[in-house]
């Protein structure tokens, strides 16, 4: 062979070798429990979506706990997000299909190495009856490369499909089915302890985390026996939750659902026949009728007691957690009313009446106007309505784990104002979630901080490493932030996300003093919206 043809054949086999590390590079491959998976490399991060933890939980297998995802021969492609859990269509949701076969985690890894990494399992929002593990504001990819972490998000089973009562109507067999939406978190979990060090994870190393019904979730999860030893830390963001449905609650619900949809008390076969759509349409109806939702039922199996009242639950004593909220959470769910922002004194007061006794309002405004005088009656009313149904919940829990002798609790109150629509909605419910993704340059993270700046920038990094932080060790501090203590009932440790990071000792002293008359507002379990 002449020098040419020798130089032809070797940069021939440099292509190859180049074109397979590329392919290799493009398309990752894994070895899973149930079988192997091909994903792709975006921006050096492996992603893997659409991967099955459970079996679909149509047909016989709706209301009941999952089952295991069966094994394939050959590769499967994890390439798109999988279906999500059936629900009235939402900003909450993604636009892709809804169905049945809905237990799906996402992956995103630094490494297919076996560097046992962090693992950050994230719980969506959007109370436990609407959202989506891919909604664009949880893409972990820019989460995973700043931490050298390995994140995760699922959809699982929400509303009617995972928390309908029916062991009254139909027997011990389904005595676990208003519950099978928390048994979906479990059974991710299990997988991710199963197969997580595949993707370059630690499955003893694995911190659940969630805002709003996400954030419920993580509240669960510390409660519940079926969780024990599948995570061992967690972040609760604007989701603490104390109090579940009672069975009375649950038992009504699941009567005006069988007379709506016309099915015989104990068939069945003909309930789980029901379409979708339908099954959907009457839920929504009997929900909106009987004033709460489907929702986890305290069914003496799953949950033999609430989960955080008269006390903390003693099986997660151990496990060190981080909870916060927003300063006006509400700005956003109640933002689309009409006059909402333009209230005066008479409208808001009037507005007030939903969310504290009128004898107490003028006391209110007084307290809440110490720390922000120059606030207007709708900043008022947000700031007042927010600690009512956010901030009295989440102090409640604290102080519940501070008195058990938990493991440290780590309290923060996100207060960086967002200067959209001219400010007015000032740190409103989900401003958490681009800076804690790292995702605040994204579409959707503009929507809701603004453009792109150094503010945001630095928010990005208090909040973002923190997180990380506490998921490597179970400890929040790091540079980005000033020395973050443990919440305890004397000095009330809270650190406030704002630029910059403070750390302030009982902050707000007199409003939550004023709080502290109320019990939980989750006492009753009426249709909030605050749920969401």
């Amino acid at each position: 062979m002449d020098r040419r043809s020798v130089l032809a054949a070797g940069a021939g086999l440099l292509g190859t070798l180049v074109g397979n590390r590329a392919l290799a590079q493009t398309e990752p491959l894994v070895e899973t429990a149930q079988g192997r998976v091909r994903g792709r490399t975006v921006d050096g991060i492996q992603v893997f979506k659409g991967l099955r933890y459970g079996a679909t939980t149509a047909g016989e297998s709706r209301f009941l706990p999952s089952r295991p995802p069966e094994r394939w021969a050959g590769v499967r492609d994890a390439l798109d997000y999988g279906d999500q859990a059936p629900q009235v269509r939402s900003a909450l949701a993604d636009p892709g299909p809804m169905s049945e076969d809905c237990l799906r985690i996402n992956v995103w890894t630094p490494g297919l190495d076996g560097a046992k990494r962090p693992v950050m399992l994230w719980f969506h929002g959007g109370g436990f009856e609407a959202g989506s593990g891919s909604h664009a504001l949880y893409d972990g990819g820019r989460l995973a490369r700043r931490g050298d972490v390995v994140v995760a998000t699922i959809n699982h089973r929400l509303n009617v499909f995972g928390h309908c009562h029916l062991d009254a109507a139909y027997g011990e067999r389904f005595a676990r089915s208003g519950n099978v939406g928390y048994l979906d978190l479990v059974a991710a979990m299990t997988w991710v302890r199963e197969n997580i060090a595949a993707f370059g994870g630690d499955p003893g190393n694995v911190m659940i985390f969630g805002q709003s019904g996400g954030g419920r979730k993580v509240s669960l999860c510390y409660a519940g026996q079926d969780a024990k030893g599948l995570f061992h830390k967690g972040v609760v963001q604007s989701g603490s939750h104390l109090m579940i449905q009672t069975p009375e609650q649950a038992d009504a619900l699941t009567a005006a659902l069988l007379k709506t949809l016309d099915v015989p008390k104990g068939d069945i076969r003909r309930l789980q026949a029901v379409p979708i759509a339908a099954l959907t349409a009457a839920a929504r109806q009997v929900s909106t009728a009987n004033n709460y939702r489907f929702s986890p039922v305290l069914d003496g199996v799953t949950f033999q007691a609430h989960p955080f009242l008269p006390r903390a639950p003693a099986i997660s004593n151990h496990l060190p957690m981080m909870m916060g909220m927003n300063r006006t959470e509400l700005t956003n769910q109640l933002g689309r009313e009409p006059g909402i922002f333009d209230l005066d004194e008479a409208g808001m007061v009037s507005r007030l009446k939903t969310f504290i006794p009128e004898a107490d309002i003028p006391a209110a405004v007084a307290i809440f106007r110490k720390s922000r005088p120059q606030a207007s009656p709708s900043e008022t009313f947000f700031t007042i309505s927010s600690a009512r149904g956010y901030g009295r919940d989440q102090t409640i829990m604290a102080e519940q784990r501070v008195k058990a002798g938990a493991a440290p609790t780590y309290v923060y109150r996100l207060m960086w104002r967002s200067p959209v629509e001219g400010g007015r909605r000032i740190t409103q419910h989900s401003l958490d979630l681009p800076f804690v993704f790292d995702t605040a340059g994204s579409e959707r993270g503009v929507a809701m901080a603004g453009p792109e700046t150094e503010a945001t920038r630095a928010m990005v990094r208090a909040m973002s490493e923190s997180w990380i932080a506490f998921a490597r060790r179970g400890d929040p501090n790091n540079p980005a932030i000033p020395t973050w203590r443990p919440y305890d009932l004397t000095r009330r440790a809270t650190m406030m996300f704002d630029t910059p990071p403070t750390a302030v000792d009982d902050p707000f002293r007199e409003e939550r003093l004023f709080m502290a008359r109320y019990e939980t507002q989750q006492k009753g379990r009426t249709l909030h919206r605050i749920d969401l």
